[in-house]
Parts: C-alpha cells; sequence; structure tokens
C-alpha cells in the first residue's frame, strides 16, 4: 500500500504542466529567408557567326601516274636518281627500253614505201605506153581489115584463092586480139595503181607504228612528281602493260575529311539562301558547293605546335558512310610542296593524318548561347526584376561549345 502513495503527486506534476502549456501562447514563426545566388551572366546579342565542321582525314596526292611499259623490250637506261622518294622535274627521261628493234622496223617500213612509190610511178610509165601502143595496133588493124576488104573483092572475081583470103582472116583476128589485150590493161591500170597506192598507205600505217613504238621506249615524267615505287632496273625485261615506276604530283594535296552527316547538313542549312534544296544527291550538292561557296584550312598538330594551310574545297566524296553516318569532304591543298619551309612548314606528304575544318560564309544575325547554359532545350535568362526565369528555346544548330537558337 506504501508503494501507491507516490503516485498522486506524479498526476498533480502532470496536471499543472498541461494547463500551464494549454494556456501559454505558440512561439512566433518567421517566413524563410531568400537567399541570393551568384550566377555567371552574359548578353546574349545577336551575332554573324560563320558555320563550320572540323574532321579528319589523311594527305594523298592529288595525281597518282604509273608508268606502264607499251612496248617490249630490254631496259636500257634508269636514271640514276629513279629512287623511292626521290623528286624529279617534269620531262625527266626515268626509263628507256632498247630501240634497236623499232628502228630496224622504222627502216624496213621506209624501204616498202619506197619500193610501192617506185612501182606506182612504174604504173604511170605503163599506162603512157599503153595508150601509145593502142594507136598504132587500131591503125594496124584498120589496114588489116582493108586488105581484107580487097582480098574478098579479088576472090569473087577469082583473082585470088581461098587460102589466101582465110589467111588475110586470120591476121585481121589477131591484130583485133592485140588491141583487144591492149585495150584490156589500159583499163586495169586505174585499179593497180589504186591497190599500189593503198599498198602505199599500209607502209605508211606501219612506220607510223614503228617510230610511235621508238617514241614509247623513252619514258618521261608528266609533271614534277615523287617517286613511290620502282619496279625496274637496267638490264632487265620490260613486259608491255607492266607497271614500271609508280609516282605522285607534287603540286596538289588532297585529303578526304570525314563529316558528321548533321553537322554538315546544320552548316549547309545555315548557308544556303531559301529555297536551295539541301537534299543529299549529286545534282543538289553540285548545286550546294556552287552556290554557298565553302573553305577550308587544314591543320597539323604536331605536340605543342600547329601548322596550317589554307585549303580549297574541291567536292563531296561519292558515298555516305552509313555506319559512321558521316560524308567525305574532299578538300585540296595548292602547291602543297612550295609552301614547306625547312624546320618551319613540312611538305604535305602522302598519309599524313591532319585535321580539316570546312567553313561556309558567315551568316545573318542569330543568338549564340554557350552549350553549357542550354538544360534540355530550357534556357535560364534574367529578367528585369534579376531573378532567373526558365524560358523553353529552339535550337537551331549545335557548334563546338556553342549553340545557335
Amino acid at each position: 500500500m506504501k508503494k501507491l502513495l507516490f503516485i498522486p503527486p506524479v498526476l498533480i506534476g502532470l496536471a499543472i504542466l498541461y494547463f500551464a502549456a494549454s494556456g501559454a501562447n505558440a512561439p512566433e514563426r518567421k517566413p524563410p529567408e531568400e537567399r541570393a545566388r551568384a550566377v555567371r551572366m552574359i548578353i546574349a546579342e545577336p551575332v554573324r557567326l560563320v558555320p563550320r565542321v572540323i574532321g579528319f582525314g589523311s594527305v594523298y596526292p592529288g595525281t597518282v601516274w604509273s608508268a606502264v611499259a607499251q612496248i617490249s623490250g630490254e631496259v636500257e637506261f634508269v636514271h640514276p636518281e629513279l629512287e623511292k622518294g626521290a623528286i624529279l622535274s617534269a620531262a625527266t627521261e626515268i626509263v628507256r627500253i632498247s630501240p634497236s628493234d623499232f628502228v630496224l622496223a622504222i627502216k624496213q617500213a621506209e624501204a616498202n614505201i619506197r619500193s610501192a612509190e617506185a612501182q606506182l610511178a612504174e604504173l604511170s610509165v605503163s599506162e603512157t605506153n599503153t595508150a601509145d601502143l593502142i594507136k598504132i595496133e587500131r591503125r594496124a588493124l584498120e589496114l588489116n581489115e582493108a586488105d581484107l576488104k580487097r582480098k574478098q573483092d579479088l576472090l569473087e572475081r577469082g583473082t585470088i584463092s581461098q587460102s589466101a583470103l582465110e589467111l588475110a582472116q586470120r591476121e585481121t583476128l589477131t591484130q583485133r586480139k592485140n588491141v583487144q589485150d591492149l585495150e584490156n590493161t589500159l583499163r586495169l591500170l586505174p585499179t593497180q595503181r589504186e591497190v599500189q597506192r593503198e599498198q602505199i598507205a599500209v607502209f605508211n600505217t606501219q612506220l607510223q607504228s614503228a617510230e610511235l613504238d621508238l617514241a614509247r621506249t623513252r619514258i618521261k615524267l608528266p609533271f614534277d612528281a615523287r617517286i613511290a615505287e620502282v619496279n625496274i632496273e637496267a638490264g632487265q625485261f620490260a613486259q608491255a602493260g607492266s607497271v614500271l615506276v609508280e609516282t605522285d604530283s607534287i603540286d596538289v594535296a588532297e585529303i578526304e575529311a570525314q563529316l558528321p552527316i548533321s553537322q554538315f547538313r546544320a552548316m549547309v542549312r545555315a548557308s544556303v539562301p531559301g529555297g536551295l534544296d539541301v537534299s543529299f544527291t549529286a545534282e543538289s550538292l553540285s548545286k550546294i558547293v556552287e552556290t554557298i561557296g565553302f573553305e577550308a584550312t587544314v591543320r597539323l598538330r604536331t605536340g605543342d605546335e600547329t601548322i596550317e594551310w589554307p585549303a580549297r574545297f574541291a567536292r563531296v566524296s561519292d558515298r555516305i558512310d552509313p555506319q559512321t553516318r558521316t560524308i567525305g569532304a574532299i578538300v585540296a591543298v595548292d602547291d602543297a610542296y612550295a609552301q614547306a619551309s625547312p624546320g618551319e612548314r613540312p611538305p604535305l606528304t602522302k598519309g599524313m593524318f591532319v585535321e580539316i575544318e570546312t567553313r561556309t560564309r558567315a551568316t545573318k544575325q542569330r543568338i549564340v548561347v554557350p552549350r553549357s547554359a542550354l538544360h534540355d532545350g530550357k534556357l535560364y535568362l534574367v529578367n528585369d526584376a534579376d531573378r532567373l526565369e526558365l524560358r523553353s528555346v529552339t535550337v537551331e544548330f549545335a557548334q563546338g561549345d556553342l549553340v545557335v537558337i
């Protein structure tokens, strides 16, 4: 019983606390204070942006020429500097095949022509002689016919015998045959002359062919070139159709850069005038290149150094890579070797991996903002109350770290 005596004082204390709490005023609540946050702000004003796309590719020569043997024969001369990597001037004789067989063929053809021309001249003389003989034989035939007529009259009178008349007849027929043979010979002479002229034409063709083959024994460079491959040595036999030397031009270097189709299309759309078809067909691409006026720059990055070459946009590649979704843009650098400077600027050599910047003319003024300022198609703007306002925008195209809206 004594254990329960402490409960009433506890209950009384709890009751006092309850009534004290219910009668007291609640503490005053203050609204949360607005906290300012520092942000980086830029003023986005309309600017004229130059649309550009970056790509990469390997350098290759603008022209590749292979020295192919057009005739067969023993190689009697090879240029002493004909080595891989050497640079030789245009018109330099690099290989010579023995001309002996073709010199003999020329002499044979010339002899055949002289013989045929002599026979043609002989036909002309024969024609004149035959014509003169015909005149003589015709006169003799007239005399024989007159003699035959006289003997026929004498036979009717009984003055001569039948055998004498028959002899006169045989002589007349023989003379007629002589005249006929000469006339046939004269008629055949124009045909024989024409045949001889055709034979001369054949011999002339043989002469030209031999002269052409003789010229083909000397192989010369068609332009200033760098030797890429040598497959022949002096003393070896060159077979017609075999590749003796391979060369690369040094005046123009080309690079095919693979550009993302989406970026290339955006660059084109940003630059083409209204109404121009920007579909990727052969006709439309040619018109686009002609209308827009692409420009290009080639860059070689070597460590901390960057070397640039001005380039021209040559053409668009013939195909689109469906796997990487890229299109080939081919740019050309003129005087690729002439621009070289020892220790400062190397020549653009085959196989060099470079960066290509393709660009168009400056577009009309557009709003350009950093790509980092865009959040899921929305942009934070500072309104007149210096507060951030989230606004949806339409992106026209992106270029590097910039976005055009």
